[in-house]
C-alpha cells in the first residue's frame, strides 16, 4: 500500500521584501529612540549621570524623578488649565465647522466653493507669520469682568478662540465632504414636509455625521493639548499655562536637571496616550477622513 507524501511548496523570500522589513524596523527604531532615552534618562538619578555620564550602564533605576517633577510642577493645577482650554475648544470647532460644512454641502450659490476655500486657506498660513499681529490685537481687546486680566491677552479665552478660528478650517473641509456623501433626498423630504434648515442641520444631518465628528474631536484633542508655540505666545503668567508650557517650572534659573524634565514630559504625554489608545478607531479613521471624493 503507497502512501503520497503531499508536501507544501515554500515561496521563496525576495530580497525586496527583506530590504523592506529591514527599512520599517530601522525606521521604527529611530522613531522610538528618543522615547526610549527619555524613559532611561528620567529612571536615572541625576547624580549619578553627572559623575558616569549618561551612556553608562546604571546602577539603579527609581520612580524619583517621575514623583519630583509631578510635584514640583503641580501638575494637576496645568492638568485643569488644559481642560478648560481644549473641551470649550474642540466643542466650539466642531459646532462652527459643522454649520460651515452643511451651508457649503447642502445648498447650492455662486460663492460655494470660494467660501469654503477661504476657510481651508487658514491653515496654509504659517502661524509665525501673524504673531506680531495677534499679539498687539490681544493687547488692545478689552474684556472687564470677562477674562481675570481684563484681556484678551493671558487668558484662557484668547487661547480657545485661536485654536478655534485655526482648526475649523480643517474640520470644515473634512465634514463637507462627509455630508456631501449622505443622500440629498433626506434633507428634501424634511423639506417638503415644513422642516427648518436648523431642524435638517440638528436633527437629520449631524447626527449622521457621528463617526466624522468623533474621528475630527479625537484628532483636536490630540492636536490642542500638545500645543506649545501659542501658550507660550499667548500666556504670560505661570498659573494660566497650560501643562505643556509649565514645564518650563522644572527648568531654574542657573541649573536645569534633565533627568526631571524628560520624567515629566514623560507624565505630560500620558493623557494623549490614554486618547489614543482608548480612540484608537477613531484616530485610524481620522486621518484618512475626507480623503473619498464627495
Amino acid at each position: 500500500m503507497s502512501t503520497a507524501v503531499i508536501t507544501k511548496q515554500r515561496t521563496p523570500v525576495r530580497p525586496a521584501r527583506i530590504l523592506l522589513h529591514a527599512f520599517l524596523i530601522t525606521t521604527s527604531l529611530a522613531w522610538l529612540a528618543p522615547l526610549l532615552w527619555a524613559i532611561y534618562a528620567a529612571l536615572r538619578p541625576y547624580s549619578e549621570t553627572s559623575d558616569k555620564g549618561y551612556v553608562s550602564w546604571p546602577s539603579k533605576l527609581t520612580f524619583d524623578n517621575f514623583k519630583n517633577a509631578f510635584t514640583q510642577s503641580d501638575m494637576l493645577h496645568y492638568f485643569g488649565n488644559t481642560l478648560i482650554i481644549a473641551v470649550p475648544a474642540v466643542l466650539l470647532t466642531l459646532l462652527l465647522s459643522s454649520m460651515v460644512a452643511f451651508y457649503v454641502s447642502r445648498f447650492d450659490f455662486r460663492l460655494n466653493l470660494f467660501l469654503l476655500l477661504v476657510f481651508t486657506a487658514g491653515n496654509l498660513l504659517p502661524q509665525q507669520v501673524i504673531i506680531t499681529p495677534l499679539y498687539r490685537m490681544y493687547l488692545l481687546i478689552d474684556l472687564p469682568g470677562i477674562t481675570a486680566s481684563g484681556k484678551l491677552y493671558d487668558s484662557a479665552l484668547g487661547l480657545v478662540l485661536i485654536h478655534v478660528a485655526f482648526q475649523s478650517g480643517f474640520c470644515a473641509f473634512v465634514l463637507s465632504n462627509y455630508m456631501r456623501m449622505l443622500p440629498h433626498e433626506l434633507t428634501e423630504a424634511a423639506l417638503v414636509d415644513g422642516a427648518s434648515v436648523w431642524r435638517m442641520y440638528w436633527q437629520i444631518v449631524l447626527p449622521l455625521c457621528k463617526p466624522a465628528m468623533a474621528a475630527l474631536a479625537t484628532l483636536l484633542s490630540i492636536w490642542i493639548y500638545n500645543d506649545f508655540f501659542w501658550a507660550i505666545v499667548l500666556i504670560s503668567t505661570g498659573e494660566n499655562m497650560p501643562i505643556t508650557s509649565a514645564l518650563n517650572n522644572l527648568s531654574g534659573q542657573y541649573f536645569t536637571d534633565p533627568n526631571l524634565v524628560a520624567a515629566g514630559a514623560l507624565l505630560t504625554a500620558i493623557p494623549t496616550l490614554i486618547v489614543y489608545f482608548v480612540l484608537q478607531r477613531q484616530f485610524v479613521s481620522g486621518l484618512t477622513l475626507g480623503a473619498n471624493k464627495g
